[in-house]
């Protein structure tokens, strides 16, 4: 794969597969959770505010990652790229494995914010590297090779929680370990790049912008960026609780009867690839309404077999999600205003994250199931998919880089 030189030395496959490891952290972070839910719910049952506050807390990280992420950039430049992914991931396993040792929700909920930071920088740390180690070529395949091993790596992660989860309410915690895997990687192979010419033009730090900075375009990405954050969590926070309420309980099973359905994501990211001809608008509305169906699905579903359906039609569109709103993003952003404004996009993401459990909260009390929130946020979907059709041009096409 492509690299370039940095100072005297030259990436090859350990940095690039240290790196990719690295983003699979915040992923972790969330996607672990998902089948400790009702058992943390459970032993937490003498608090009456655990069926709010146990989401909340899953999605906490969101909250400190959406405020942190318009400053991530400043603080790889003041701190080094090496020094901050070390720390930020060392922090990362001791307080993501916190919780395996604590007893207080409100304390849990702490860690998990602290959580939250450790990710914020890893996630700009890993980001700006590959920006650092690789040009445009190394960074595609690399961003590729990341994206191919997603879903196999999510499912994997769900499997084994789900077993965690069956032995004790707080065992799910022990996953985060791999925290200190990838922080022992990283000083083995990782070294701080004595060029960083590249980072700092794609954080537009030293220039002086020659267009001005495409305001409506940035508020109207974050718009929907947030409420397609917010849908795209609502199965990983709360998909757990739904299976409760068909009558499936054992974390185990649950880690079971989700890995195939899950691995639709991949489904997802094939229709991305194949849809990219049509611009964003075909593809936000293919996304926000597989997304928005599988969602009422599983809100309509009386049995595991309407579940998976449900989640197989969810997960294909949460293929689609991620790669769709960057892509979508990218189109308003020149160059020079591409840092800042993928700032925004990334805090309006992970602000979604942490709205959305307290936005199905809402819609629970509504409906009076979790399923009957479902059904409401599958519905909101579909709304905002025939919304998109309407906002976004039919042939927007990206900015020169």
């Amino acid at each position: 794969m492509t690299s370039q030189t940095t100072g005297h030395r030259t990436p090859g496959v350990a940095q690039g597969l240290t790196i990719v490891v690295t983003g699979f952290l915040p992923i972790v972070a969330i996607v672990s959770m998902f089948p400790a839910v009702p058992a943390m719910i459970a032993h937490f049952a003498n608090d009456p505010a655990a069926p709010t506050k146990v989401p909340a807390m899953v999605s906490a990280p969101g909250l400190t990652i959406a405020i942190l992420a318009l400053f991530a950039g400043l603080m790889v430049d003041r701190f080094g790229r090496r020094r901050l992914l070390l720390l930020s991931t060392g922090l990362y396993g001791f307080v993501g494995m916190a919780p395996f040792f604590l007893e207080n929700l409100d304390h849990i909920y702490a860690s998990r914010l602290l959580l939250g930071v450790a990710e914020a920088a890893i996630l700009t740390t890993a980001n700006t590297l590959i920006g650092d180690y690789w040009d445009e070529n190394g960074r595609r395949k690399w961003l590729s090779l990341q994206g191919m091993l997603g879903p196999f790596f999510g499912s994997a992660v769900i499997f084994t929680s789900g077993y965690l989860a069956s032995m004790s309410w707080n065992s799910v915690f022990l996953i985060y370990g791999v925290g200190f895997l990838a922080f022992f990687a990283m000083l083995a192979f990782i070294y701080e790049p004595e060029n960083d010419d590249t980072a700092r033009k794609m954080l537009g730090i030293g220039e002086t912008a020659s267009t001005p900075f495409p305001l409506v375009g940035v508020l109207t990405f974050g718009l929907v960026t947030l409420f397609g954050g917010a849908l795209y969590y609502v199965f990983i926070i709360n998909g757990g609780i739904v299976w409760q309420e068909l009558g499936v309980s054992d974390p185990a099973e649950i880690g079971r009867l989700t890995t195939i359905p899950s691995l639709f994501v991949i489904v997802g990211a094939v229709i991305f690839w194949f849809t990219g001809r049509f611009g964003p608008r075909i593809q936000l509305t293919v996304f926000l309404t597989l997304l928005g169906s599988g969602l009422a699905v599983i809100g309509l579903a009386s049995d595991w077999k309407g579940m998976v359906a449900g989640m197989a039609l969810q997960q294909t569109g949460a293929g689609m999600a991620v790669p769709t709103l960057i892509a979508w993003a990218q189109g308003y952003l020149p160059f020079e205003h591409r840092g800042r404004g993928m700032g925004v996009w990334t805090a309006a993401f992970f602000l979604g994250q942490f709205v959305s459990p307290l936005l199905v909260s809402i819609a629970r009390g509504i409906s009076g199931t979790m399923q009957g929130a479902f059904f409401i946020a599958g519905l909101i979907g579909i709304v905002i998919a025939a919304a998109t059709w309407f906002i976004v041009t039919p042939r927007q096409q990206p900015q020169a880089a």
